[in-house]
């Protein structure tokens, strides 16, 4: 259980939970906030051979543990394993089915739907943060961890997409099976992405997301292709992050008075992105040089 030492309601459901003694619990306090701390933390005290990861508003079902473990039974080269989330919301249960799960698409566009697949296990290209499991052996040999360069102060977007990608780019298969199933209860976030409301977001996190979305996007792809998926967020756009056309969109179909202030703050997300990532590429340059 990863928690801030401050944090006293954690701490006290701890020493009950503890004192139940029905399951081994190790306490890893932090002291940085945002998820991505949290999970890294975690991932740093594991000791065995899958982690297994879901949200604190998500309950596993009945043999959830038992169908993850059987993946990677199956296949030594399988290093992800994700499944379905069930959405509950306002009373209601997303029941909609989506056959596409976990894609990237040509040109750049990421295809997510983790919440609504149907049919049988399948490879996938990434998975979500609410449910999803990795074989310990892949991300300790390549030494990968959720990326500390992305933004927001509470759950930064896009890190489990972040995440995953690495481990596919580092060999590994990724598997999506509906039947790895958790009931999700989406709860508000007390950060800049404040989604009490769905559409009720910040500036500031919609800049965030752009900037997760483009390093994300600039890790994924290499020379032309990363070029090309640049350029379509940038004419077409990809969620809250508006390209032009959505832009256009958001204006004049249906009449959103907001969306010109939504698209500067994509644009300034993508701007500093690009910067951020030419620096970075010449400190390593800068470094092989000097090495």
């Amino acid at each position: 259980m990863v928690c801030r030492g401050a944090d006293e309601e954690t701490q006290a459901w701890l020493a009950i939970e503890k004192s139940r003694a029905r399951l081994p619990l190790v306490k890893v306090e932090v002291s940085q906030g945002g998820q991505v701390a949290a999970l890294n933390a975690g991932l740093d005290a594991v000791t065995g051979d899958i982690v297994a990861i879901t949200d604190d508003d998500a309950a596993p079902r009945p043999a959830w543990l038992q169908r993850i473990e059987a993946h990677f039974a199956s296949a030594p080269d399988v290093g992800g394993v994700g499944g379905r989330d069930w959405v509950h919301e306002h009373g209601a249960t997303l029941d909609a089915s989506e056959p596409e799960v976990g894609r990237w698409q040509f040109p750049g566009r990421a295809i997510g739907n983790h919440h609504l697949g149907v049919g049988a296990a399948r490879d996938v290209d990434f998975l979500k943060g609410a449910n999803m499991s990795y074989r310990v052996s892949a991300v300790r040999g390549k030494a990968i961890r959720f990326d500390t360069r992305l933004r927001g102060t509470g759950a930064q977007v896009n890190n489990d997409m972040a995440f995953a990608s690495a481990v596919r780019r580092a060999g590994w298969r990724l598997v999506y099976d509906p039947a790895v199933e958790v009931d999700h209860y989406p709860a508000q976030r007390f950060d800049e992405d404040a989604r009490a409301v769905r559409g009720s977001r910040s500036w500031v996190a919609i800049e965030n997301e752009s900037y997760n979305l483009h390093l994300v996007i600039r890790d994924e792809y290499r020379g032309v292709r990363r070029r090309i998926a640049l350029m379509w967020l940038t004419a077409v756009g990809h969620g809250a992050c508006l390209g032009w056309l959505n832009l256009a969109r958001a204006r004049v179909v249906h009449r959103e008075g907001t969306a010109l202030q939504r698209w500067r703050a994509a644009r300034s997300g993508a701007a500093i992105a690009k910067k951020d990532f030419a620096q970075r590429r010449l400190r390593n340059a800068q470094g092989e040089f000097a090495g």
